[in-house]
């Protein structure tokens, strides 16, 4: 994944951004509220320059229809007697070749990227191969989202806490209908499924809190449905689990019942121990006892 931080066009990237930037609405521009465009983690780093990147070749076509447009209305204005009048004029070969030509090699060359893109920042790919990541399993619920820590013991609801600059492995499933996963700051958007198992890879460059919710309808608590994502140091992490695992709430199968009631705006809640294989229960209720992957694991 060094690679695709190395590759990624950042100057470039930048400088376009400014443009997009001064095309907002007058009042400045705080990235803050688009995350998308102002990325905490290689890949939406990555992600982003392929935006840009795409941008700016489609501007190619578009920058010289718009000026053509508007310079072809003036030179042939009905007051402008200078102008050629060729009414039996059909065709010019330079002006299909270019018409043709420019739009194919814009496709070609976004395709080539889009593929290459596509396997380099593939969710189930881990970030760096020779670090262990941390696990954490995710169910889908409506309308909130569940965490659970199969190492540390421990579950909370619409809080997802990590170590920044630590490889993040997500395991994601459903308990519901549909929902897609989204923290727009550090990764892209994947689904989980009832019945399924999805995986997300994830990396925090520095301690912060970002915004995570569900960018997929799910019904009438979709609106409230997000939780906040913390990237914490190391020392703040393990207090945090330490924090977690003095809190009274277990998280059995009775108590999980409850909590998987469609509820909204639920509030954020620790869970000191979780029952065992509580994410592979929840798959094979759907499936019988089998599980299924929408995607081939790969470790």
């Amino acid at each position: 994944m060094d690679a695709i931080v190395k590759q990624a066009f950042t100057r470039k990237s930048r400088r376009v951004a400014i443009v997009v930037c001064a095309a907002l609405p007058a009042g400045g521009c705080d990235l803050s509220h688009f995350p998308v465009l102002d990325p905490k983690g290689p890949i939406t780093l990555a992600e982003r320059d392929f935006l840009l990147t795409a941008v700016v070749l489609m501007l190619v076509v578009i920058i010289p229809v718009f000026l053509m447009t508007f310079l072809f209305a003036w030179r042939y204005r009905s007051s402008n007697s200078k102008a050629r009048y060729t009414p039996d004029w059909c065709y010019s070969a330079i002006t299909e070749t270019v018409i043709w030509l420019v739009p194919a090699l814009i496709v070609i060359i976004l395709g080539s990227l889009l593929w290459i893109k596509t396997h380099k920042l593939d969710p189930y790919k881990r970030i760096d191969a020779s670090v262990r990541p941390l696990e954490i399993e995710v169910i889908a619920q409506d309308w909130k989202w569940l965490f659970i820590y199969p190492e540390q013991g421990i579950a909370v609801v619409n809080q997802l806490v990590f170590p920044s600059q630590t490889p993040i492995s997500l395991k994601l499933t459903s308990d519901t209908v549909m929902n897609s996963f989204f923290i727009p700051a550090l990764s892209g958007q994947i689904y989980t499924m009832a019945g399924m198992q999805t995986r997300l890879n994830l990396l925090a460059d520095a301690p912060g809190r970002f915004s995570g919710r569900n960018a997929q309808y799910s019904g009438s608590g979709f609106s409230s449905q997000h939780f906040q994502a913390i990237a914490a140091s190391p020392e703040q992490f393990e207090a945090w689990v330490a924090k977690v695992k003095q809190s009274p709430n277990k998280l059995d199968d009775a108590t999980y019942r409850a909590l998987a009631a469609p509820s909204s705006r639920h509030p954020v809640t620790y869970y000191s121990t979780v029952e065992p294989n509580m994410f592979q229960t929840i798959i094979m209720k759907y499936t019988g006892g089998h599980q299924h992957a929408s995607h081939p694991a790969r470790d």
